[in-house]
């Protein structure tokens, strides 16, 4: 892991301001929020780099989606795979849809396509989803103020999808 976060440095997520601090702070907090649930090590990984490409939340780049084969030679494929789609969610068209549609169409903001997700990149999606949003509300009492019961709404739709960890972890913090 120490390797990955050197590399992750090296792409200049510590340059990069967040809500609460920087990038590469939110990024590592978001994977220990997945170890903390006992997340495979693919999705703790996917975690670290959850925001390499930009996501519709935070639109800044630490390379563009043109390099996917290099973040998958530091992270692994499937948890690159598992970045880019959480990268490329188009959330205005594709959260509405989590509990409600039986098979949600992702919408991928960088190509435009429409396409189902199998049910273990959308399980790793919702789970990815939910350490990222809790992160971010863990430590900002005015996210919590501002989008705290949407989210805890979302989340309670993704439950059938999320793990016993991510489900404890929003009734504890949100619910």
């Amino acid at each position: 892991m120490d390797e990955k976060f050197k590399q992750l440095t090296a792409l200049g997520a510590a340059d990069f301001a967040h809500i609460n601090g920087t990038l590469i702070d939110h990024l590592k907090g978001t994977r220990d929020i997945l170890a903390s649930w006992s997340a495979s090590q693919t999705l703790q990984d996917a975690g670290l780099y959850h925001a390499a490409y930009g996501t519709a939340g935070f639109e800044e780049q630490m390379v563009s989606a043109n390099q996917r084969e290099n973040i998958g030679k530091i992270i692994g494929v499937q948890a690159e795979e598992i970045v880019y789609q959480y990268c490329a969610c188009d959330r205005d068209s594709f959260w509405p849809q989590l509990g409600l549609v039986e098979n949600p169409k992702f919408r991928n903001r960088f190509t435009q396509e429409t396409y189902p997700l199998n049910l273990g990149l959308l399980k790793d999606f919702c789970e990815l989803t939910v350490a990222n949003e809790l992160e971010i509300v863990m430590a900002s009492s005015d996210f919590v103020t501002k989008h705290g019961r949407g989210l805890l709404k979302l989340f309670t739709r993704m439950a059938p999808l999320l793990s016993y960890g991510a489900n404890s972890a929003v009734t504890r913090v949100l619910g």
